[in-house]
């Protein structure tokens, strides 16, 4: 494919983005798109900043943006474009720039194309930005002519899209922060939250779906459902009904706590840590945005965060967190702790979006 040169009215406005954000305090060191001895080094940032940056540049860029992520030990933010002119506008703004050949419209096309043609049970897909393809999973419960089904429709969409088996079974983690029950089955809290002035708690949709009135790990009574949404989306808001503490925090299991302040969108590459009642705490980082996930049964779930975090059953709901920032809530995946695999996570700001919820 070749690549398009911006039109210089799209660069401006570009420029005139990048203005704005001096303008409103953030400063950043401009780049060359050259390797010349005097390139200037992309900005030093956070996971939390490259995620604003990322969404700042990707509203200037519009369809020359091509995807990101960040480079947890560069501390880099990595962004994706078209050409050398979109090149040099998320250089000067302080990120890396990569020209790559697949535009986000063209993986988009490739998503709706799986969904139309190989909707499987035991199957995921997810828009990588490190490679600039849509990777396809497909777990061992897919059959032999299944995995012929895939594979034709993979090779038909080119090098916008790549095939991988996985050895463990995609499924919601149904059965882990601190466990919640009904004394049938187990989930796990992810965040405190409030709204209206009244405190909830976030868990995760398809454990709200099966029980409808929480009790805590000794058997007492803590909360009913308020708001749940599963397939699709996989979240469930619970209102306390006892009066019990419910501070903005996340057990991590060694007698300490971690306080959360508020919420985060996810980035590729940022460092994550998973708190549940089945494994307790175990740390990772997010290796795609936008996944879905055919659990089965017609449990589709879709713009979940991909990790390489271990998860079981129990755990589900529990809290996917950054330093102090909520991130994701557990949805399912495959493998264990012991062998290892990959978990999908609900975004929470999606979440508290839909429920009109704040992080307490």
């Amino acid at each position: 494919m070749k690549h398009r040169r911006i039109p210089r009215r799209r660069a401006a406005a570009a420029g005139a983005g990048i203005a704005a954000l001096v303008v409103a305090g953030v400063t950043f060191q401009s780049a060359n798109a050259s390797e010349s001895p005097d390139t200037v080094q992309p900005k030093t940032l956070s996971a939390p900043a490259a995620g604003k940056l990322a969404t700042l540049l990707g509203q200037d860029l519009g369809a020359d943006a091509a995807g990101t992520y960040y480079d947890a030990r560069a501390k880099n933010l990595v962004v994706n474009v078209l050409d050398e002119a979109a090149a040099q506008a998320v250089e000067e703004a302080g990120a890396k720039a990569r020209i790559v050949e697949n535009s986000l419209a063209e993986l988009k096309s490739a998503r709706t194309t799986l969904l139309q043609d190989a909707t499987i049970p035991g199957t995921a897909w997810v828009t990588d930005p490190t490679t600039n393809k849509v990777v396809v999973t497909a777990d061992r419960t897919v059959s032999d002519a299944e995995w012929a089904q895939l594979t034709e429709v993979v090779r038909g969409l080119g090098q916008t899209a790549e095939l991988q088996r996985t050895k463990g079974e995609f499924k919601a983690f149904v059965a882990g922060g601190d466990a919640i029950t009904d004394g049938s089955g187990r989930c796990s809290l992810g965040f405190n939250v409030v709204k209206g002035g009244e405190p909830f708690f976030l868990t995760a949709g398809h454990c709200t779906e099966s029980i409808t009135t929480w009790s805590d790990s000794s058997g007492k009574e803590i909360g009913t459902n308020e708001t749940s949404s599963f397939p699709d989306n996989d979240y469930g808001l619970v209102k306390y009904t006892a009066g019990v503490d419910h501070p903005s925090e996340v057990n991590l299991y060694n007698g300490s706590t971690q306080a959360i302040s508020g919420a985060a969108d996810a980035t590729v590459g940022m460092e994550v840590t998973r708190s549940g009642s089945t494994t307790q705490v175990h740390s990772g980082k997010v290796t795609g945005l936008d996944a879905t996930v055919n659990y089965g049964n017609g449990d589709i779930v879709n713009g979940l965060i991909q990790t390489d975090v271990c998860a079981e059953p129990g755990d589900s709901g529990g809290s996917l967190f950054s330093g102090d920032k909520a991130v994701g809530l557990t949805s399912g995946g495959s493998g264990d702790c012991t062998s290892g695999g990959e978990t999908f996570f609900q975004p929470v700001t999606e979440a508290l979006s839909a429920t009109g919820t704040q992080i307490g």
